[in-house]
């Protein structure tokens, strides 16, 4: 009996261990209103992680998550941090919105641990406002003005722009920075205006007596907004006559918000992939497909795919580096140029963890229809002390 006992104990040893699972932990919104931006773009990454789970997984082990709700408010978001962490994750996924999700992401920097912001577009979330091991799954919002700058004198003829800033958050100042920094450098094109407004605001009265006071309509108006203040914005435009080409950011992508401006037209975002069927890289509506199986419905707007394509790029980083050490994986990310994905190539640099420069569909609303009409990459990247301005 007790050679059989031995025997056993030998053969135990002699089988390999079982490898732990990969944890990844959500430090994101699951209640308030950052839950509407969160809860799309982690459910992306949980798809992907599927995709890779199924494929062998990570490394050869399975990659599950955990979570842990920020409520969207930066004191939960420090602690959901700190939970995940506990509760032993080896990366950390945080909310789409720097100020939101920053708090979470300095917990895993205290760890050495990566972190994704899920679709943060503020230089802010990464290097510059976290640190070395923080990165963003999205594309800058400076990146959506200066694409909407080029695209719109290259495509449209535009030669003439005027700026409207909602100075509500930083995201908006992001896309008019891009712009700003892009128009003027383009041969015979001016801004000939400037306004501001706040998202709350009632009425942008004064702000349409001055573009119409100028001696001719602007070819473009950059309007910097997100809803429900860039909806308001649209139909009082409208309703005053101005039929100038409005240009936004990715922030308004979608159809839901179109019953308050009935039959809009000349209407223009950047998007990093269409929702609506016509997107020209097969990927992208295979993504909708899987998107639609696992919850019933398409994705309500782009918002959704950079939770997709972090967890690509995190997965090809952990695989070259050969562990998930916060450094290595840091090292073959930073590595990444061109780097090639669903929604289009990515890169990093030890100087940035965001894109600066990126292939985006321009999407156009007619007649309340909102369609992919064209792609465009800027000609060159947006220095970094643009986006740090």
């Amino acid at each position: 009996m007790k050679r059989f006992a031995l025997a056993a104990a030998v053969a135990a040893l002699a089988l390999p261990a079982m490898a732990e699972d990969i944890t990844i932990g959500f430090a994101i919104a699951k209640s308030g209103w950052m839950e509407a931006y969160d809860t799309p773009a982690a459910t992306a990454a949980k798809i992907r992680i599927d995709e890779i789970n199924a494929n062998g997984g990570l490394l050869g082990r399975q990659i599950k998550w955990i979570e842990a709700d920020t409520k969207t408010d930066r004191q939960q978001s420090a602690k959901a941090g700190l939970q995940v962490i506990d509760d032993g994750a080896d990366m950390m996924i945080v909310s789409c919105d720097y100020d939101f999700g920053a708090p979470a992401a300095l917990s895993a920097e205290a760890e050495g641990m990566v972190s994704f912001f899920l679709c943060a577009e503020d230089v802010k979330a990464g290097i510059q406002g976290v640190g070395p091991h923080a990165f963003s799954g999205s594309v800058l919002a400076a990146v959506q003005g200066a694409t909407m700058a080029e695209w719109s004198h290259a495509k449209r003829g535009a030669q003439t722009g005027y700026v409207l800033l909602d100075t509500t958050i930083e995201y908006n100042k992001g896309i008019c920075s891009g712009f700003d920094w892009m128009f003027p450098q383009i041969d015979g094109t001016e801004i000939v205006g400037r306004d501001t407004f706040k998202n709350d605001d009632a009425s942008i009265a004064s702000q349409i007596t001055r573009i119409k006071a100028l001696p001719q309509e602007p070819d473009v108006i950059m309007l910097c907004s997100y809803i429900p203040g860039a909806a308001s914005a649209v139909r009082q435009l409208r309703a005053a006559g101005i039929t100038s080409l409005i240009l936004n950011g990715s922030a308004v992508d979608g159809s839901y918000w179109l019953d308050a401006t009935p039959d809009l037209s000349g209407f223009v975002v950047p998007v990093q992939g269409s929702i609506y069927g016509d997107d020209p890289r097969p990927a992208v509506e295979a993504f909708n497909t899987a998107y639609e199986k696992a919850t019933g419905t398409r994705p309500a707007s782009s918002y959704a795919y950079p939770g997709y394509v972090l967890i690509d790029l995190w997965a090809k980083a952990v695989e070259r580096a050969g562990t998930l050490d916060g450094a290595d994986v840091t090292a073959e990310l930073e590595k990444m140029q061109d780097e090639p994905t669903a929604f289009g190539p990515r890169s990093f640099t030890a100087e940035l963890h965001h894109q600066n420069v990126a292939e985006m569909q321009i999407i156009e609303i007619t007649h309340g229809q909102p369609a992919a009409t064209d792609s465009w990459t800027i000609s060159r990247p947006i220095p970094l002390d643009v986006l740090l301005k």
